[in-house]
């Protein structure tokens, strides 16, 4: 006769959409990763990767209409720009791998771009 021990608490939770929406926020902001986040609210990382996925199907996530701005970390010394530079029309398309668009003067500064690249494909 075989015999199963179930050891810690078996659960299913259920979770609104602007429940995983705000979970799924977290993920960047001040650095914190997918797993970070997922260890927070004790779900797997998977969850948060499945979440992103049927959010984006459903209109939710990044190819909504929804702005978000994102914040930057700040310039330093050697990447910020001795005077002001007057910013011409956008001239750039760069599509990212998450399906957003990052639209940008053609002589912006790599590190400029970099930064910003770094923050749409963290979110």
């Amino acid at each position: 006769m075989r015999h199963e021990v179930i050891v810690g608490v078996e659960r299913r939770r259920r979770w609104r959409d602007d429940e995983k929406q705000a979970i799924l926020e977290e993920v960047g902001v001040n650095g914190a990763t997918v797993t970070d986040v997922a260890r927070r609210h004790d779900i797997t990382r998977q969850h948060i990767y499945q979440w992103r996925r049927a959010l984006r199907r459903k209109g939710h996530g990044a190819g909504s209409d929804r702005t978000v701005f994102l914040p930057l970390p700040p310039l330093t010394s050697d990447e910020a720009p001795d005077e002001p530079v007057a910013t011409p029309a956008p001239e750039v398309d760069i599509f990212l791998r998450n399906g957003r668009r990052l639209r940008c003067a053609r002589d912006l500064p790599t590190a400029s771009l970099h930064h910003l690249i770094r923050a749409l494909e963290t979110v």
